[in-house]
């Protein structure tokens, strides 16, 4: 009987840099996601420290199209996927390593306020690139009254009548 394993990853945290869209000779869409959490703690003595982690990220397919459409450097996010490690053979010739996080959901958790440029909302993507969004419910500019054409007299202002639709709320 096999015995059940688990590799799951699951991040919030900023972006440290745009992400880097590109395409295999097959044409599979990959795009590479640099990604900082934090993490804070107090020692025995009480003095605070924070330590800061850095990620690698990496989509593939659709979600990778949408990350590089939707994403940009600070913006925060959640990732969830997998820990893979790769080898290979540099162009010089030495051995190199690295371990990557190959994410299959992705949510933006900022939202437009917070990067004008950006759609609104809370944006939800998974692996097979649906789309999900929860539309953050922004409060309207208080309407600015009209500006008078010519300046009333105090009697006239009280004699004037006031219609439902003048009022601003």
């Amino acid at each position: 009987m096999a015995q059940r394993s688990l590799n799951r990853v699951l991040l919030i945290g900023n972006l440290t840099r745009d992400p880097e869209l590109r395409y295999t000779p097959q044409g599979t869409a990959v795009c590479t996601l640099g990604l900082a959490t934090n993490r804070s703690w107090t020692t025995e003595s009480g003095e605070k420290k924070e330590d800061v982690e850095f990620h690698r990220l990496v989509a593939w397919n659709k979600l990778a199209e949408l990350c590089s459409q939707l994403l940009a450097k600070g913006r925060k996010i959640f990732a969830e996927g997998r820990l893979q490690t790769r080898q290979w053979t540099g162009q010089d010739g030495v051995q190199r390593q690295t371990t990557e996080i190959v994410i299959d959901e992705m949510i933006i958790l900022d939202s437009r306020r917070d990067f004008p440029s950006e759609a609104a909302g809370r944006v939800a993507v998974s692996a097979e690139g649906e789309l999900a969004s929860e539309p953050v419910r922004e409060e309207p500019a208080p309407a600015k009254p009209a500006k008078p054409t010519q300046a009333k007299s105090a009697k006239q202002d009280d004699q004037e009548e006031v219609e439902a639709n003048d009022i601003p709320f």
